[in-house]
């Protein structure tokens, strides 16, 4: 699905990502996992394509086998949350708008942009389905971080996408509108739906993601089977910190030493 070969990429002037190389399979469920500063949301802006890597030989990006991806085509494929697409929506959008305006790849409503009835009662059952039913006409700027991020959730899904791309998805919420935020990616780990999460948390690693990549300064520096990855050694190392790892049930915590 997703295909990174000797990929150099740049954010401004800052050379983040240099012969990067990641291969990511169909319904695949992957945590990137990495501090501040590692690459994480540069790796998905190149999936997503807000950002082109350098264009050199012996180098490719491939999305779904295809090096040049139509971008419609892209939107339909891949579902997208960051807390940058949040802060793109202004104070003033309705509920409802935000997720129809993923039909369109917008932000947000816009008059030349009209909704069939279909899409409005898609948009309107996905509004239940993340638990914001009858918040349909509320603006964006009286709903709570967990409620707008359930919102880009269902916006996500309006094309019934075949992956999931969560840049911190969790980020900035309390403890209750994180768990509910993790509890309904849940359900969305479909056999045939690739999810890939970025973080540096790792009680954000929902029992489902299978796959755990560490990352840092733009390197990866382990890859394989989430129990294998998630140590005490390989996370002390990455935060030169004394960490400790435990794990139940499938969910994984880390303390200090």
């Amino acid at each position: 699905m997703i295909d990174f070969h000797n990929v150099t990429a740049f954010q401004q002037q800052t050379r983040v990502l240099d012969g990067f190389s990641l291969h990511i399979g169909v319904g695949e469920k992957v945590a990137v996992l990495g501090p501040n500063g590692a690459g994480k949301s540069t790796l998905l802006k190149l999936i997503t394509r807000e950002l082109y890597p350098l264009d050199r030989e012996g180098s490719h990006l491939k999305l779904f086998g295809l090096s040049n991806v139509n971008l419609w085509d892209l939107r339909s494929r891949l579902g997208f949350i960051s807390q940058d697409l949040q802060d793109d929506y202004t104070p003033y959008t309705e509920a409802l708008a935000v997720v129809v305006s993923g039909f369109f790849g917008a932000i947000g409503a816009h008059g030349h942009l009209q909704p069939t009835e279909e899409q409005l009662a898609q948009a309107r059952a996905l509004l239940a389905v993340v638990e914001m039913a009858g918040h349909e006409r509320t603006m964006f700027q009286r709903l709570s971080t967990g409620q707008k991020r359930r919102l880009l959730l269902a916006r996500a899904l309006v094309h019934q996408p075949r992956a999931l791309i969560l840049d911190e998805p969790a980020n900035g919420l309390d403890m209750g509108a994180s768990l509910g935020m993790l509890k309904l990616l849940r359900r969305f780990c479909g056999e045939d739906r690739a999810m890939i999460i970025t973080t540096h948390h790792i009680d954000e690693i929902i029992p489902e993601i299978d796959r755990v990549v560490l990352l840092d300064r733009g390197r990866i520096v382990a890859d394989g089977p989430k129990a294998e990855v998630l140590t005490s050694a390989a996370l002390s190392t990455l935060y030169q910190t004394d960490l400790r790892i435990s794990e139940q049930d499938g969910w994984y915590r880390c303390w200090h030493a």
